[in-house]
């Protein structure tokens, strides 16, 4: 999840990866970051992050403090889907 408008939570949401730059006027971290503690409080798997120095847009994130969300994302992910097959054996 990125520069999101999404407010609807429940449990049934998939884990969610969530990323935003602290300096982004245009998804603010602070909504960004009740987004996350709302999905967390239905019980969805979440890892937020909030970079140092970055507005709106950072991409692959590449020189900034952002550098390696995107494998940060697919590791999230790997345990997720882990611990899902682990729980329906």
């Amino acid at each position: 999840m990125a520069y999101t408008a999404h407010y609807e939570y429940s449990a049934g949401n998939p884990p969610t990866f969530s990323v935003v730059g602290e300096l982004d006027r245009i998804a603010s971290p602070a909504t960004m970051e009740r987004r996350a503690d709302a999905l967390r409080k239905a019980g969805v798997s979440v890892e937020h992050h909030n970079y140092p120095a970055l507005g709106h847009g950072f991409g692959l994130g590449t020189g900034t403090s952002a550098e390696g969300w995107i494998d940060e994302a697919v590791r999230f992910w790997e345990r997720a889907r882990t611990n899902r097959t682990s729980s329906v054996r």
